[in-house]
């Protein structure tokens, strides 16, 4: 029964994941093409590489951008090894489809005249479609896996590595309009994006901890290992004031399965007394991986 359960559990997270995923491409899609392309502003990653080809050959966004992926996975499975593609595939194909969709649609703005509201909108969606992908641990593949290649060979981090890449990008688009403004837009919208990147990002990946101290401890131990898949782990302490021996169980897990724990042990001893606290990382087997 319980090896079932964990089946269960493993096919919900990974449909999870990649309904996370698809929504991240349906946001970044539409943000880049409607708001950004069609005002002719360059960003960071594969897709400025691809909007660069575009303007200055016409060759279709999805096709410049499917072609260099194609390469940089290559280069990735030798690298980097099978499990890391699986979503980043998926990631890759799916913006393509959505990329070509997209670009037959909007043609033109939708905010005509009005660039710097344009940047600003297409940086939130951008940012809130990347953070959804890389919630669901998928990547849109580009730059994604020149940075995570860079980061497995020297001590640079993936962000700095994206940084370095895209400032390379963004000042290559002057030689094209050689126009300072576009410039400046592009990294407004690097900078718009990143800062919602990271808080949709961070807020899906906040962590807590509880301390719960109950007489039905077991009980309790055994629901959230089998209903929230969450280890605990039982330690023993003192009462203080009545110095009587009691039972601890502790358990960290994400934020958004707070409410799922306090409602399980309140099913089974609505006296319990628990504690909450955020926690800065976790890491190891369900968090984030240990990284050195």
């Amino acid at each position: 029964m319980r090896k079932k359960r964990k089946q269960i559990s493993q096919l919900y997270y990974a449909i999870n994941d990649y309904l996370l995923i698809a929504l991240g491409l349906v946001l970044y899609a539409f943000g880049w093409t409607a708001f950004i392309l069609s005002n002719e502003i360059v960003t960071g990653g594969v897709t400025g590489i691809c909007a660069l080809i575009f303007f200055s050959t016409g060759l279709p966004v999805s096709v410049s951008y499917i072609a260099i992926n194609i390469v940089l996975l290559i280069i990735a499975f030798k690298v980097l090894g099978a499990k890391y593609l699986i979503k980043t595939v998926f990631g890759v194909v799916g913006l393509s489809v959505l990329l070509t969709l997209f670009q037959s649609v909007f043609t033109e703005p939708i905010l005509k005249g009005e660039p710097a509201m344009a940047i600003v909108i297409g940086g939130i969606l951008c940012g809130a479609g990347l953070g959804l992908i890389f919630s669901g641990n998928g990547s849109s593949g580009g730059t994604d896996i020149v940075a995570s290649i860079v980061n497995k060979y020297r001590n640079i981090s993936i962000g700095r590595a994206l940084i370095f890449c895209d400032f390379i990008i963004i000042g290559s688009s002057y030689f094209l309009f050689h126009s300072v403004d576009k410039i400046v837009f592009s990294f407004v919208e690097m900078l718009v994006c990143n800062y919602v990147l990271d808080m949709v990002l961070n807020g899906n990946r906040q962590s807590v901890q509880f301390f719960i101290f109950s007489p039905k401890y077991d009980e309790i131990c055994e629901r959230i290992i089998s209903d929230i898949g969450r280890g605990c782990t039982i330690l023993d302490g003192t009462g203080g004031y009545s110095h009587k021996s009691v039972k601890v169980v502790v358990v960290l897990a994400k934020k958004s399965e707070s409410v799922a724990i306090f409602r399980l042990v309140k099913q089974i001893d609505n006296k319990a007394f628990i504690s909450q606290s955020s926690v800065r990382g976790v890491y190891g087997e369900g968090f984030d991986p240990i990284k050195t």
